[in-house]
């Protein structure tokens, strides 16, 4: 074990011979390829020119480059963590170079080398399990009780209608029963499958992760699926381990390792013990670089996800509670259906009924047995057909189909949505906590200001050499951002926005050559900046005079409480007593008012002994510091968002600003965005700090929580307090979050919104829906969409109960009086095929309205069906029963016709009355029904396809649907009392209706 700690000093030496002589196999490899090519042609002429394509033999070269290591060695190695095998190998760099990756510079990356890689170890994808087929969604629907009843009645009236009026007009009732019930089941199965479709799209593009890598010399990213074996990948805090590697540098490294282990505890990774990494295992605190080793189906996280597949039958609370009214209405409809059942049996054995001719069906023993069976199979039939008619399966369909149109419309809209039911728990928010940087802010920092002691620096020119020297190392060395220069010398910085805008400014401003200061020290140990410390720092050693020092980097407030001491503008090191501290606090509020990010770097040189006495305990100091500087950032308000924060506030949400950066930038910030009003400005109780509310005793908390606008200088640990005091309160909270921290507050609020630019994997994971552009304004368009899914299932369910009504009542008042059902079996399916399929298709897919931003939240316990929708579907089921029981009753006299033509006049104006009552259903309360109708095609495509179809059934589908012929004249009649669904629905809605719910007065 100390020879194998030695190793990375023993390996230094010699490096440099390595590299030579690979360097000098690579060429000689190449010499004799192209000596080998050029003998094969008889002549030994260099080419006079360069072809302008390259073929690439892969499969030929990519064994040959790596012969001298295998992958399963080489996953073997990671996998049982075996320090023995790795000393073999030559340590980490020796791993490296046989890999033929460069442990600065990475791969080289070209197509060729990339496609070597991949032959000879492996892509980084594991094969997904099979989706479920076409074939697997009909049998499903197969399986629905009713569906099989249907079946069984259709094959015996099939058998026995051949049996009686032989093949040609036997099968007339039984095979219509078939074809309605196979076209019910076909429409359930397409909708099913698309979704199941659509959850496979959403599922690889969350998994597309995007990784940091360094190949040819410069740190890009890539997809996670084209990371390769030997690629020098770049680990930050909250970033996930893209395939199995080991650990090369960095410092206090510690991996999350549960997913893979299943221990809570974090584990330190470092190159001497443990340089270990492992696929789907998340960073939890520090930075690093690793070799990637194994990838794919070559590590344990690659065989686990392979048996893995998403769940795409998750539950709702919506359709939780809509299976709850479906089976509520279910029992109602069986208590009809059996009492429809009863009554008609009855009836018939009696010899109450009649057939066509009015001659009576039952007779007693003079009845034939066929007749007998023939008639029961009917009446079942019916009765089936009423219990099918009124169970609304079409609920569960219409929640899915506008759950997954609202997906896809969202992820048009820079949202994906990770968990169904954010899709309707955000229609009910009534508060979202939102962070500042990227969200509200454009996060394209530019540095602005600087402050050296007292004096505003307008010319680099004029800062101290001394300083300027500390500066540059602050800058260079405590930072997790990297600076590539291309051939032509263009620079191309990479990092956070923040490392980014003080890395340029750095380099064009103050001339900082990042790789000569890096090259010139020996870092340490390092304190990696979290969003609950908000400072970095890390403890050098120069190179030139063997002094060591401290660095610090991080909330200005923050630094200048660590120092005892400043730099003037001369370079002059003054002592900061309690007056100047106050003029350093006023500096930092006078920039943090005008929206400033305040950053402060501060500097300790440590004599040698007292290091010495203090290394074992890798903590740096972080007292009696001097402060170099102060450093203002601007982060510019994105534009509109003060209008989204507006529209929100206008639909009774709340939105609260809780942010890292002190008050003044706070309170700056939040009133540039409409958060903080003008009277709300100076209000101590509106803004306030993480550490003031994590004082507040609970009930004070409880107390004050609703009037807080704006959270400055908290933690990840007072978001998550905050967000518990709200819902404790009753509120339906959405949270935005981007860090490894803020991973608690986004699964403890209602919704997590995390952010797809600059949040953190594990972030991502703990949230409900992605915002991938961190744009606030993205957040509004799914507070819409959430308040439109529900929108939509409540006038899908108005105008389906409508029709549940109106059948039952109609079909159970005739056989009751009259021993008659007005529908058949086929044309009960059809309505439910018009009303449960493409009702829903044609409801659930409205688009979001400025309507829906005018109202209050809806509360998670309100009830599905509201006062205003009793209202409209009681009036229109009452219209529809009385019209249709009259027509039935006394259709016959008024129209001057026979009892078939009557059957289909009730038929069809049951029908064109759903047709018309569709239109009522797209608005629930305002009375202009065609508003906006234009840009739902959709919905007008699904009228024009059921009016059309119904035309056809009527028409031409006489034996089918056992219906007959109508001239013009019946035509008219039967789309005028339809119509009168527009006038009566317009009427209606003029009614008041108290706001306690409905259903409340009956338990009085």
């Amino acid at each position: 074990m100390a020879a194998l700690q030695n190793v990375p000093a023993i390996l230094r030496q010699p490096i440099k011979r390595w590299r030579l002589a690979f360097t000098t196999i690579y060429f000689s490899r190449t010499l004799r390829s192209l000596l080998h090519d050029s003998a094969s042609n008889n002549s030994i002429k260099l080419p006079s020119s360069t072809p302008p394509f390259v073929v690439l033999d892969v499969n030929a070269d990519a064994g040959a480059e790596f012969s001298n290591i295998d992958q399963t060695s080489l996953a073997t190695l990671v996998k049982e963590k075996n320090l023995d095998q790795l000393l073999e190998f030559g340590g980490v760099e020796g791993v490296a170079i046989a890999l033929r990756s460069d442990v600065r510079n990475g791969i080289h990356g070209a197509a060729k080398d990339v496609a070597q890689r991949q032959v000879a170890f492996g892509s980084n994808t594991y094969p997904r399990p099979p989706t479920k087929s076409f074939f697997h969604f009909v049998v499903e629907a197969f399986k629905d009780l009713t569906i099989l009843v249907l079946l069984v009645c259709a094959t015996l009236s099939l058998c026995f209608g051949i049996k009686e009026h032989g093949l040609k007009e036997g099968w007339y009732d039984g095979g219509s029963i078939l074809v309605a019930v196979f076209l019910v089941i076909s429409v359930s199965a397409v909708s099913n499958y698309r979704q199941n479709k659509q959850f496979d799209k959403l599922s690889k593009v969350s998994n597309n992760i995007l990784v940091n890598v360094v190949r040819n010399e410069r740190c890009q990213q890539i997809s996670i699926f084209e990371v390769v074996v030997g690629d020098i990948v770049c680990l930050r805090i909250g970033d996930q381990v893209p395939a199995d590697g080991l650990f090369l540098d960095g410092h206090s490294l510690q991996v999350d390792e549960s997913s893979i282990t299943g221990e809570s505890e974090n584990v330190e990774v470092n190159a001497s013990r443990n340089p270990f990494l492992f696929s789907g295992t998340k960073v939890a605190d520090g930075y690093g670089r690793m070799v990637v080793t194994a990838v794919g189906m070559n590590t344990t996280w690659g065989q686990m996800m392979s048996t893995i597949s998403r769940d795409t039958n998750e539950q709702t609370p919506l359709q939780a509670r809509l299976n709850k009214l479906t089976s509520s209405i279910g029992k109602i409809g069986l208590t009809v259906a059996f009492l429809v059942l009863v009554v008609s049996l009855v009836r018939y054995f009696t010899g109450n009924t009649k057939d066509e001719n009015g001659n009576t069906e039952f007779n007693g023993s003079k009845t034939k047995s066929d007749d007998v069976v023939n008639a029961v199979v009917g009446i079942i039939a019916s009765a089936v057909s009423i219990l099918v008619m009124s169970i609304p399966e079409g609920l569960p369909l219409a929640v899915t189909l506008t759950l997954a149109y609202s997906m896809k419309r969202m992820m048009a809209d820079q949202a994906m949505v990770r968990k169904l039911s954010a899709c309707e728990t955000m229609g009910s928010a009534t508060t979202i906590c939102t962070d500042k940087t990227g969200t509200l802010t454009l996060n394209q920092m530019k540095v602005t200001k600087f402050w050296l002691g007292k004096d505003s620096i307008e010319d680099s020119s004029s800062i101290a050499p001394n300083v300027l020297k500390l500066i540059q190392h602050g800058v260079a060395l405590n930072t997790t951002g990297t600076i590539y220069r291309d051939a032509t010398g263009k620079l191309d910085f990479s990092g956070s926005p923040t490392e980014k805008a003080i890395l340029s400014w750095c380099v064009l401003e103050l001339g900082m050559d990042m790789e000569i200061l890096k090259h010139n020290c020996t870092i340490l140990h390092v304190e990696a900046f979290n969003s609950e410390k908000k400072r970095s720092g890390i403890l050098m050693r120069k190179k030139t005079d063997n002094t060591i020092h401290v660095h610090w980097k991080g909330a200005a407030e923050m630094i200048l409480a660590m120092c005892s001491s400043y730099y003037d503008a001369s370079g002059r090191m003054t002592d900061l007593n309690a007056a100047e501290r106050m003029g350093f606090e006023q500096i930092i509020q006078g920039m943090a008012a005008t929206s400033l990010r305040c950053i402060a770097f501060a500097h300790k040189q440590i004599p040698e002994e007292e290091h010495e006495t203090g290394e074992s305990r890798k903590k740096i100091e972080e007292d009696r510091l001097t402060l170099i500087g102060l450093m203002g950032i601007k982060d510019p308000c994105r534009p509109g968002v003060r209008k989204a924060v507006e529209e929100c506030q206008h639909a009774g949400v709340n939105v609260k600003m809780i942010t890292g950066d002190n008050v003044f930038t706070a309170r700056a910030i939040a009133t540039e965005c409409g958060i903080l009003k003008a009277d709300q400005n100076m209000n101590t109780e509106a803004v306030i700090e993480g550490e003031v509310f994590r004082k507040y005793t609970p009930k004070e908390r409880m107390e004050k929580v609703d009037k807080i606008c704006v959270m400055a200088r908290s933690s990840p640990f007072d978001k998550l307090l905050m967000i518990q005091c709200l819902k404790r309160k009753g509120h339906v909270v959405a949270v935005t979050g981007d860090g490894t921290n803020d991973a608690p507050a986004l699964k403890e609020a209602d919704i997590g919104l995390s952010m797809g630019i600059q949040g953190t994997e594990v972030a991502k994971e703990s949230s409900d829906i992605i915002i991938l552009d961190d744009n606030f304004a993205s957040v509004v368009m799914v507070l819409r969409w959430g308040r439109c899914v529900y929108n939509n299932i409540q006038k899908f369910i108005q105008f389906q109960l409508t029709v549940n009504l109106a059948a039952l009542a109609i079909n159970f008042v005739a056989v009751v009086s009259a021993g008659e059902v007005p529908l058949t079996a086929v044309q009960l399916l059809w309505v439910n095929l018009i009303m449960d399929t493409l009702g829903a298709l044609a409801l659930a897919t409205e688009q979001p309205t400025k309507e829906l931003m005018e109202k209050q939240p809806v509360g998670q316990e309100e009830p599905l069906i509201t006062n205003i929708m009793w209202r409209n579907l009681i009036a229109q089921a009452l219209y529809q029963i009385s019209v249709l029981l009259t027509l039935q009753f006394k259709g016959g006299s008024i129209f001057g016709v026979q009892d078939k033509i009557k059957s289909t006049l009730i038929f069809n104006t049951f029908v064109l009355c759903q047709v018309f009552n569709e239109f009522n259903a797209r608005k629930l309360e305002k009375k202009n029904i065609f508003k906006g109708i234009h840009k739902n095609k959709l919905f007008l495509g699904v009228i024009g396809i059921t009016v059309i179809l119904q035309v056809v059934m009527v028409e031409f589908l006489n034996k089918f649907a056992d219906t007959e012929r109508l001239d013009r004249g019946q035509w008219e009649a039967c789309i005028a009392i339809a119509a009168m669904s527009w006038p009566i629905g317009l009427v209606v809605k003029c009614i008041p209706v108290s706001k306690k719910p409905f259903l409340r007065y009956l338990k009085w």
